[in-house]
């Protein structure tokens, strides 16, 4: 279980579709956590690859290309010590699917960069602001360090 100074060794991610907001989170922690947490994301419902997540996920040196959205049903594994929701309705989700088992669900609102609006470059920082905003969330609530000699 977790609490104050136990980090989860297993974490999911969640949002609406597993295209925007639980794959940013996914890939964050993945790249902060190296081989410490094991990392998934799933959304409630299948979505699409999003260009925008591509774009501002290279930026900080995160590759996208592989990621295909998947739903909770396309869930192999089970186990997880904490389930994190980016959005009200994979919140209920989560909590339908866990009520049995001893899993720690969180609900961490998250704004849909999708219904930005405006230039090219106005909504890659909403993308941005959604990026930085998980990758700060992340940092503080799974305890990271920077590496030594960082």
């Amino acid at each position: 279980m977790t609490g104050p100074g136990l980090r989860p060794t297993a974490v999911l991610f969640a949002c609406s579709m597993n295209a925007v907001r639980s794959p940013m989170a996914e890939a964050l922690a993945k790249q902060l956590f190296p081989n410490q947490i094991y990392v998934r994301s799933a959304g409630v419902r299948p979505g699409k690859i999003d260009p925008f997540v591509d774009a501002v996920m290279a930026e900080i040196g995160i590759d996208m290309s592989q990621h295909q959205p998947k739903t909770f049903d396309d869930l192999d594994e089970s186990g997880f010590d904490l389930v994190l929701t980016l959005a009200p309705e994979a919140h209920h989700k989560a909590l339908e699917l866990t009520r049995t088992d001893a899993v720690e669900v969180e609900y961490w609102p998250t704004m849909d960069p999708t219904v930005a609006t405006g230039s090219r470059e106005q909504i890659l920082n909403e993308y941005r602001a959604v990026r930085d905003q998980l990758s700060m969330r992340i940092k503080k609530r799974l305890d990271w360090a920077p590496p030594p000699g960082d």
